[in-house]
């Protein structure tokens, strides 16, 4: 299987991915220890079996300095003879070709035949299922101590979105929702609170993943932001009695399906003086002059207006410094971009744990960055939003 360079050095130049790959090469080079180990001694490490050749003896450390920092690596010893890992040489193409072995696991699913092409591709001779369902184990073991990780403190603000992927049930592919929830707590931390896999968007499903995160500890919820799905926010009335926020962004879109293509600009810039004044009491004057001003010639579109004010200006009824933040999806939008491209990749996966697999990585590597950057909102502007997790109108500033 050839290697893309290109592609290999663009995921190599991926500063925020480093920390993630440092982890995954040491796990991954010790796993390919093993299987070598295997293959020389006849047995696996402290297996008995009557198949043994030899025994292993401890280790040797050895720092591999790869493109993306130093490793260490203990590589294994032999009572009889000596031992060294084949794909340590060279050093430069073996550090790409490792680095592409974890990549190509991501990115499919870490399926067997993926891994093993890739490994035969650094000069070994191949990796068992077996083999490959240990490394899987350990990448999985970390997805999910991230995923069920206990949900400490207050926060009052919750995204959550969903994206479909197709993967293999039952014979067929279908199309199964992978919802993804973020948050900010009242230290101002965003992070990333869970995901789930269903097979629709439907409100039972909403309500299960919900619950999941408040069975996780989660609390203090006081505004969720989504598209206007019916499910999300049944379950969120129902789960957290907070507020709902309409993603402005969204409903921009809906709104223009009922305004002619010619008329479009000018009543999008129409319904964006709501968004511009200072106060809520300000906001909602001006939509309903918005909706009365177009009700004569886009009927339609004022009804939608008439019917979505209090939910596309929810957010108004928190602190002014906030609602560039908590007006759309777009806080999440990003990391969804992310989760696409790289599911997109994939195509299709072979069964819903390979799903939870990437799409949990993918979380967690952007957890970690999330965790060493700066407060996503401040500690100042936050203050009393904890008091009470029941909703209440919060003045603007």
């Amino acid at each position: 299987m050839t290697i893309d360079r290109m592609a290999l050095k663009a995921l190599l130049e991926k500063g925020s991915d480093n920390d993630l790959l440092r982890e995954m090469i040491a796990f991954v080079a010790s796993r390919m220890m093993d299987a070598e180990v295997e293959g020389l001694t006849g047995a696996g490490h402290g297996e008995r079996s009557a198949d043994r050749t030899n025994q292993r003896n401890g280790y040797r450390t050895r720092d591999w300095h790869t493109g993306v920092g130093t490793v260490p690596v203990p590589i294994p010893k032999l009572r009889k003879g000596s031992y060294f890992p084949s794909f340590l040489e060279p050093r430069r193409a073996a550090d790409k070709a490792l680095v592409a072995v974890i990549q190509e696991a991501y990115v499919h699913g870490v399926s067997t035949r993926s891994v093993d092409d890739l490994v035969k591709a650094m000069g070994m001779t191949g990796i068992s299922k077996s083999q490959v369902s240990r490394l899987c184990e350990d990448i999985d073991g970390r997805v999910k101590e991230f995923l069920n990780r206990p949900i400490e403190g207050h926060w009052p603000y919750v995204w959550i979105d969903a994206t479909y992927v197709k993967t293999r049930e039952g014979g067929r592919i279908v199309s199964v929702a992978t919802i993804v929830a973020v948050g900010v707590n009242t230290d101002g931390r965003r992070e990333v609170l869970g995901t789930a896999i269903g097979p629709s968007e439907a409100e039972p499903f909403w309500t299960q993943f919900l619950r999941s995160l408040t069975g996780r500890g989660l609390r203090g919820v006081k505004l969720v932001i989504s598209d206007a799905h019916e499910g999300i926010k049944a379950a969120t009335k129902k789960v957290f009695h907070a507020s709902w926020q309409r993603c402005r962004v969204h409903f921009m879109r809906n709104a223009m399906v009922h305004a002619g293509v010619k008329s479009r600009a000018m009543v999008a810039a129409a319904i964006r003086t709501a968004f511009v004044q200072e106060t809520e009491e300000g906001a909602r004057a001006e939509w309903r002059t918005v909706a009365d001003r177009l009700r004569a010639k886009f009927r339609k579109l004022s009804e939608l207006m008439d019917g979505a004010e209090n939910e596309v200006l929810a957010y108004m009824a928190f602190p002014k410094s906030h609602w560039s933040q908590i007006h759309s999806t777009n806080p999440i939008e990003r990391l969804n971009r992310e989760i696409k491209r790289r599911t997109n990749v994939v195509s299709i996966f072979p069964n819903e744990a390979a799903i939870v697999r990437l799409v949990g990585a993918i979380l967690l590597e952007q957890n970690d960055e999330w965790a060493v950057s700066r407060r996503y909102m401040s500690l100042e502007t936050l203050a009393g939003l904890s008091d009470d997790p029941t909703v209440t109108a919060i003045p603007a500033d």
